[in-house]
């Protein structure tokens, strides 16, 4: 038994959930990361288990639509998104569900926030993993000013959440250390979004050592302090809109082989070839 390493179907978004599981077979990964999404397919039980079955991939956990982009996504009401997810993880065998803070214009639901997530964690067995996140920032670099979106913080660390999600791209959105991060939750820490990233004003979630985390000293760290043994999960969540189908396989093969290298040392590292960014602000040449 070892870690499982999964891939999230957000990398291709906006639609491609079939795509995420196809692929996932196709590299060898241990199963899919749903990302509740307006695709149909995305937040259809049947559906989803029917490619879980088809493609030999199970679905690992359920990201619940708690984004902007989705505030229409299981209706409107914060509260009845975060059920229904649950029930759609609880069908589909998943054993987490990623959820992100509360906006800080949801002050009744940020009121009970972490009591109702611990309620729910306890009479439904789910892991309700609440995913770290990042102030607001403006584009023009020189501007220190930070916009917090998230109450009662986007920082999860002492927040008394059981279980949490670390995404090393929003730690380095927002000018964290991830590695830190991810010692400081300690065995709250139960699932990990494998990315990188720079600080900044953007959520870059770039391939694993494009970035400046250490992405390999947080799943060496997680290897060593018993995270297979509390059911942790890693899955690899980055973007890919901007490649060719060629460097979409490439990339996600070789973020696969960076996971298990770092993890347990059973990668094969001639298999771990970073691609250059493809994005032009990243570009050295």
């Amino acid at each position: 038994m070892s870690v499982p390493v999964g891939l999230s179907s957000a990398c291709f978004m906006p639609t491609g959930v079939e795509t995420a599981f196809a692929l996932a077979a196709e590299l060898g990964y241990d199963g899919v990361e749903v990302m509740v999404w307006s695709e149909r397919a995305s937040r259809d039980p049947r559906t989803l288990a029917g490619l879980a079955e088809r493609y030999d991939q199970p679905v690992l956990a359920v990201h619940a639509p708690t984004l902007l982009l989705t505030r229409g996504v299981f209706g409107a009401d914060p509260w009845s998104k975060v059920d229904r997810s649950i029930e759609l993880a609880l069908a589909l065998g998943a054993p987490s569900v990623v959820l992100h803070p509360p906006f800080f214009w949801q002050t009744r639901y940020a009121r009970g926030f972490v009591a109702g997530v611990a309620l729910r964690e306890m009479t439904t067995g789910m892991h309700l993993c609440v995913e770290n996140m990042f102030t607001w920032r403006p584009r023009d670099a020189h501007s220190t000013r930070d916009f917090q979106a998230y109450t009662p913080t986007w920082d999860p660390v002492g927040q008394g959440y059981r279980s949490v999600t670390l995404d090393i791209s929003h730690a380095a959105t927002s000018g964290s250390d991830a590695l830190a991060m991810a010692r400081a939750l300690g065995p709250t820490l139960r699932h990990l979004h494998l990315t990188d990233g720079v600080p900044g004003f953007r959520d870059d979630h770039l391939l694993p050592g494009q970035g400046d985390q250490d992405c390999a000293g947080v799943l060496t760290h997680l290897g060593g302090t018993g995270f297979e043994g509390r059911g942790g999960q890693v899955v690899v969540e980055v973007k890919t809109g901007s490649m060719t189908a060629v460097e979409r396989r490439e990339a996600l093969a070789s973020a696969l082989a960076f996971a298990r290298e770092h993890l347990e040392g059973q990668g094969r590292t001639e298999n771990v070839h970073v691609p250059a960014p493809t994005r032009r602000r990243y570009r050295t040449g």
